[in-house]
């Protein structure tokens, strides 16, 4: 595999995305951290850090949030392209922003969650 991503799969839009990307490409290692008991361990990650953004580790290097996406995206050759233009600085910057608001809406959409993943 060329690289592992966590993920919610107990989050509606956070499986939505995913699934897509599962029917698309076969070389990456799902880890849906909704249920993976390692997925902590593995990242060394809070339940809250875990639940809050995207992860992807790939070469031992643990990557979140709109970093996640860019090694993600690098892998899957259709979107490779948004992989390269969030690379850019300006396109960057706008990006991080606006997955912070959209993880922290989708944080609180799903904290309910939190008190399961600290006991895993």
């Amino acid at each position: 595999m060329s690289c592992k991503v966590y993920f919610n799969n107990a989050c509606s839009v956070c499986k939505f995305e995913i699934d897509h990307y599962k029917k698309i490409t076969k070389n990456i290692d799902w880890v849906d951290i909704s249920t993976n008991k390692n997925a902590k361990k593995e990242t060394k990650m809070s339940a809250k850090n875990l639940l809050r953004r995207l992860h992807v580790k790939k070469k031992d290097k643990i990557y979140q949030g709109v970093d996640a996406f860019i090694e993600l995206w690098s892998e899957i050759p259709r979107y490779r392209f948004l992989a390269f233009l969030l690379r850019k600085p300006l396109i960057y910057q706008l990006a991080w922003f606006l997955y912070e608001i959209f993880a922290l809406f989708l944080f609180y959409k799903n904290k309910n969650q939190l008190n399961k993943l600290e006991r895993l």
